[in-house]
């Protein structure tokens, strides 16, 4: 049995955090019923097309394990088989811009009246206050939650990072909220509205940065890179690649360097390996010398420790270097490129990255469920084409018969 089998989720979402969160509940067990535009569909199905004429890697990476119903909620008869829907289901999740269901007529108060025990859950760019209104997309998120503050160089600009933290970090953070609220509605009977806002999640996920605002009112911070011979200002500043976890750790040069963007690896001096780590670099006579053998003393001096570190892993591969420090419990690890993780062995064995065949786009590779459950095995399976289950859904879900299937598309509702 998979874990949310028998939860039925209306999918009102599109583009990726919403699609990312209800492809977890999909992934899981639960019906997922996605809601689409009649001849369009969700935007990403066109959106950075490889293939003329086929969905997108963007759609189908975010919508495994779904099915696909098309509906004009602007039509009377669709507003009428989305009622339907309303009644059927445990869950609705949309990400529209505030306000958009509220002008179909679906507010919360009406979906309420129409089912007391639905799940109405929403991701939002902004809570409560003077960006509530506004729109938001991932790189605005990680600009407004503290991450591209926090980010970078100190002498370079704030930088956004490549992991889609505001758009797939919010869509978990929903996730949580979907669940959370069914186990509730098994004590209370009712159901309730479950709001994540993009900015709220992107700094939950800077929390370490927000801890540091504060340290900073009481002298500067140790850890960060400008100290001691830098100078800190009012907040928070870049740390470039340091560790921020109170152990120095930088990226540094590894051989073929000269053409492979990503042969480098990360290595933290953690003082209880710091032994073993300045011997096979060569550098045993640090540990002998008061300038070098104590974590205070190198402090002033980590730019010559990781010189001296980079000259030893320039003679080695990135691979190379995992393989020698780990056994010592030097923490390092190489910097893995797209590349170099589609072509992990592991990763497939795993689930981490699966295979998956599409009937138009035949196959290609998706990252699978990252939440491992004992006793419910998670299945991916390709995302839906556009309309392909709606007179399922109709039959099945809503009991309508074949002539009233007919008359629905007649009148363009489907």
């Amino acid at each position: 049995m998979k874990a949310l089998e028998g939860v039925r989720i209306l999918d009102m979402t599109h583009v990726q955090s919403g699609p990312t969160c209800t492809q977890l509940l999909a992934w899981f067990g639960a019906d997922v019923i996605k809601v689409e535009r009649p001849d369009i569909g969700d935007a990403t199905r066109g959106q950075l097309r490889d293939i003329p004429d086929v969905d997108s890697l963007y759609f189908t990476m975010l919508n495994h394990n779904k099915r696909s119903v098309t509906l004009n909620t602007k039509d009377d008869k669709g507003k009428e088989i989305f009622t339907r829907l309303l009644e059927c289901c445990d869950v609705i999740a949309e990400n529209f811009a505030p306000g958009a269901l509220d002008r179909m007529g679906f507010s919360w108060e009406r979906i309420q009246e129409i089912n007391p025990r639905i799940i109405y859950a929403s991701v939002k760019g902004f809570g409560p206050g003077p960006y509530e209104d506004c729109k938001v997309y991932e790189n605005v998120a990680q600009c407004t939650g503290g991450e591209a503050s926090t980010t970078g160089f100190d002498d370079g600009p704030p930088m956004v990072t490549g992991a889609q933290i505001g758009d797939s970090g919010t869509g978990l953070n929903m996730a949580l909220g979907i669940v959370t609220a069914l186990f509730q509605r098994e004590k209370t009977g009712r159901g309730q509205r479950v709001v994540c806002a993009m900015q709220d999640g992107v700094l939950n996920l800077c929390r370490v940065k927000l801890r540091d605002q504060q340290r900073l009112a009481r002298g500067p911070l140790t850890e960060y890179p400008q100290y001691p011979n830098g100078k800190f200002g009012a907040t928070v500043p870049r740390a470039g690649n340091a560790s921020g976890g109170g152990q120095p750790g930088w990226i540094v040069k590894c051989k073929g360097w000269e053409d492979d963007p990503n042969a480098y690896a990360y290595v933290i001096t953690q003082a209880a390996a710091f032994s073993a780590l300045a011997k096979v670099i060569g550098r045993e006579d640090w540990l002998e010398d008061p300038e070098w053998s104590t974590p205070d003393a190198r402090l002033p001096k980590l730019d010559a420790v990781f010189h001296e570190i980079e000259k030893w892993t320039m003679t080695k591969t990135k691979f190379e270097v995992m393989e020698i420090l780990n056994p010592l419990n030097v923490p390092c690890g190489p910097i893995l490129s797209m590349q170099d993780l589609v072509e992990e062995p592991s990763l497939r064995k795993t689930g981490a990255i699966v295979e998956v065949d599409h009937p138009t786009r035949g196959k290609y590779l998706t990252v699978g469920n990252p939440i491992k459950l004992s006793d419910s095995p998670a299945e991916v399976r390709r995302s839906p084409l556009l309309g392909e289950h709606t007179d399922e859904v109709l039959r099945d879900v809503l009991g309508y018969g074949d002539e009233e299937i007919q008359q629905a598309r007649e009148l363009g509702a489907v």
